[in-house]
């Protein structure tokens, strides 16, 4: 009778371990699928916006957008993708974000903890889609929008996207503040936050879950880690945002730093909301994970100026080759051939007007080709000059393996880059615009990245285009590895205001092991 329990026990395990291996399998499992497996649609997603702004006269849009025929065979079920308002804890004294309250001695962590929880006024659904392939809009202009949590489910998880693009018009934070809203984790890494006195940055924790989390924030500035932090046990409670001030976490204001967010209970998801003084506002998104080489698409030809943040957060120091990825090849910047990352230390570098006026991508790679240190990095580019100066954040983002996708595109002011940073590896890429939210018929077109190059273009309109739509990017079989991102660029009484979005893949499939039946576990 034990045995026979134990055999039972063994079967649930080793089913467990199938479902493990597909979950595992999904970030960055290669094109190829191993033998003996099978690609399949994601059944379930999550998505977290952060509250999008405090202030008096911001603006807000929300496009919620799932690619067509993604979900094939994802068990005939139309399914739902939908968001709801989220609670919002309070930190007293701090302007929780974005009023710009004031700023205490290493407080923030446990203000928060112990601030109080405002429940959301309403719980009405937020952009839900009815039909894949066409966008979905809602608009808000409320200070106090709050944070939103969702999910989809059926033929809409896979490739469910939603974008959070906010246009404020004067004051601190006024700019162009645009996000991709956030997968939740256990871990996300934020080069090139500040906690100078001249930036305001809060980090928003959302819970989606039923259950409390604890997270840990983890400041790293050019020395190690920063004297005084003390961002550890802050709790976010059950579909709740958290709002952190930076510079509440440490006595040590820097300008250049790296966070870290770990969460060591439940999962959360995270983004750092910048405002800057002289140089506006936008979201610094989550960097792809620490690896031995980072790209970084989509720094404007324009740019006036760009800003590497990079950290070796292993044990190991790292030289990493930088290169810029031109229409042309891969150049070297001048007095840039190499970077030396000390472990735990944020480095910063001023690239000034790096693009030349030519559009392009960093590329970190190795010095050594068998250096296996992990790197993470993020570029702070500004666009105008002087008091019409407006700043936007790339962080290093994964491939686009299968698919990604930008929602809120317009008639103009969308610009699409892609790079394939390979030598001798070209990437051909098939670029579908959606239909309208409001109507047109789907267009799609065909690119082809040179190896080592990168290609900035007007992406395709629909025919006939009412409302926004969204672009799906996804590479041809057998072409080299390529990265994106979109920039959308809507100028604001004379300054630039601009924001770009990485386009990591969306991760809407899974690689799941075959499974064969044996029945010879279950006797004696």
């Amino acid at each position: 009778m034990k045995r026979t329990m134990m055999s039972l026990i063994g079967v649930a395990v080793a089913l467990a371990a199938v479902t493990g291996v597909a979950a595992v399998a999904a970030p960055d499992g290669g094109r190829d699928a191993p033998r003996g497996s099978s690609r399949l649609p994601v059944q379930r997603s999550a998505l977290l916006c952060p509250a999008p702004t405090s202030s008096e006269v911001g603006e807000t849009a929300y496009t919620a957008f799932a690619p067509k025929g993604a979900a094939a065979g994802a068990d005939g079920k139309k399914g739902t993708a939908e968001l709801r308002p989220a609670g919002t804890v309070r930190a007293a004294g701090d302007g929780a974000g974005g009023k710009g309250g004031k700023k205490g001695k290493g407080k923030g962590a446990a203000d928060a903890a112990a601030g109080q929880t405002v429940a959301p006024r309403d719980t009405k659904p937020v952009v839900p889609l009815q039909e894949a392939g066409k966008p979905v809009i809602a608009t808000t202009d409320k200070p106090d929008a709050p944070a939103l949590v969702g999910s989809a489910d059926g033929m809409f998880a896979p490739g469910w996207t939603v974008q959070q693009t906010t246009s404020v018009a004067a004051g601190a934070g006024r700019g162009l503040l645009g996000l991709s809203c956030t997968t939740p984790d256990t871990t996300f890494w934020f080069p090139g936050v500040s906690t100078a006195t001249d930036r305001q940055d809060y980090v928003h924790l959302t819970n989606p879950d039923g259950v409390p989390a604890v997270v840990d924030l983890e400041l790293h500035g050019k020395d190690g880690s920063l004297a005084g932090s003390a961002g550890e046990d802050i709790s976010v409670p059950p579909h709740t945002t958290v709002p952190v001030l930076l510079s509440t976490l440490t006595t040590t204001p820097t300008t250049n730093a790296s966070l870290h967010v770990v969460a060591r209970e439940g999962r959360v998801g995270a983004a750092v909301q910048a405002s800057d003084g002289k140089l506006g506002s936008d979201w610094l998104p989550p960097a792809a994970d620490p690896a031995p080489g980072v790209v970084l698409p989509g720094i404007p030809k324009d740019a006036t100026s760009v800003r590497l943040v990079a950290l070796a957060p292993g044990e190991s120091d790292a030289d990493l080759k930088v290169q810029l990825a031109t229409p042309t090849g891969l150049i070297t910047p001048a007095g840039l051939e190499s970077l030396h990352l000390k472990s735990g230390m944020t480095t910063a570098v001023d690239l000034k007007d790096l693009t030349k006026g030519e559009a392009g991508s960093l590329v970190l790679t190795p010095s050594d080709s068998d250096s296996k240190a992990p790197v993470t990095a993020a570029l702070r580019v500004t666009r105008g000059k002087g008091a019409k100066q407006e700043m936007a954040f790339i962080p290093a983002t994964r491939p686009v393996e299968k698919r990604a996708t930008a929602a809120d595109n317009r008639d103009h002011g969308s610009t699409l880059s892609l790079v394939a940073p390979e030598k001798g590896k070209d990437a051909k890429v098939k670029v579908t615009a959606s239909a309208g939210s409001g109507g047109g018929t789907p267009v799609s077109k065909t690119y082809t990245v040179k190896g080592g190059r990168s290609l900035d273009v007007e992406p395709p309109r629909p025919q006939g285009l009412k409302g926004t739509y969204a672009l799906t990017v996804e590479p041809e079989p057998g072409s080299g590895p390529v990265y994106a991102a979109r920039m959308l660029a809507r100028p604001q009484g004379g300054v630039p205001a601009f924001t770009v979005q990485p386009l990591p893949d969306d991760r809407g499939s899974v690689l799941v092991p075959a499974a064969g039946q044996d029945l010879s576990v279950l006797t004696d």
